[in-house]
């Protein structure tokens, strides 16, 4: 996943703007990690570069 896609993502629960926390990093690429709302503290995972929006 790239920085620059945090511009567009927002929280599909309420809206919120998200928080990166980074584990894994290449290139420029966020490999593994979390993007955290800001407003509801939903997380959702970052894996293999792909970050996975679903709610659960």
């Amino acid at each position: 996943m790239k920085r620059e896609l945090l511009d567009i993502l927002c929280c599909p629960v309420c809206k919120g703007n998200l928080e990166l926390r980074v584990s894994k990093e290449k290139d420029g690429n966020i490999l593994e990690g979390e993007l955290v709302c800001n407003k509801c503290r939903v997380s959702y995972e970052i894996k293999e570069g792909i970050p996975n929006l679903l709610p659960k």
